[in-house]
């Protein structure tokens, strides 16, 4: 990213079953509706996000011009996230007077429209990747304006760290899984701070 530019943030949750799909199954089976919404940790990750960095406010950071997540199925699109992650956030002081998201999935476009996307897991990075190689060889998107697509973990001090779907875990993983992602949001916007002092 250019010196004194503003990032663009894709937090994403994106399952492997449907990254090249353009048209998902009907009827999945249940554990893939679980992890293909973008309604759990995606949501959470942008709303804390955007809370660390004031996003949208007139104390806005300024090296952060939009943040946003989704999922690759659109089985929930239009729907608000899930009331845990909800609850979660709001015991954070994050509210929807400041945080409102419907779940959307994701597009092609946004490798272009975002200088960082961050996958919650390794696989997921890895299918990710895949994806951005393939529509670079196609023709489809250019090297030069595609976004780094990394681990959102990676930031948070522990080396290659996932962030486990909290679906099953009750308010205990959502609270986990917002542990990490505030974590995770420190460390890339000091690595941006940083990076934009010169000190790389």
């Amino acid at each position: 990213m250019p010196a004194g530019a503003k990032a663009r943030l894709c937090a994403l949750r994106l399952p492997r079953q449907h990254l090249y799909d353009d048209h998902p199954i009907s009827n999945p089976p249940p554990y893939t509706r679980l992890i293909q919404h973008n309604t759990g940790r995606s949501p959470m990750a942008e709303g804390v996000f955007r809370h660390i960095t004031n996003h949208t406010r007139s104390n806005a950071h300024p090296m952060i011009s939009s943040i946003d997540s989704c999922g690759t199925a659109a089985y929930h699109a239009g729907e608000p996230p899930d009331p845990r992650t909800l609850s979660v956030l709001k015991s954070h002081n994050i509210t929807s007077s400041f945080y409102k998201h419907q779940a959307r999935k994701f597009r092609n476009s946004d490798f272009k429209d975002f200088d960082y996307i961050f996958p919650m897991d390794v696989a997921n990075e890895e299918d990710l990747l895949s994806l951005r190689r393939r529509l670079i060889k196609k023709g489809e998107l250019k090297e030069e304006e595609a976004g780094e697509v990394m681990l959102f973990g990676v930031w948070g001090g522990k080396g290659k760290e996932e962030v486990d779907d909290p679906y099953y875990g009750g308010n205990k993983g959502f609270e986990i899984a917002y542990e990490q992602v505030e974590r995770f949001s420190n460390g890339f916007v000091k690595m941006l701070e940083e990076r934009g002092q010169g000190k790389n």
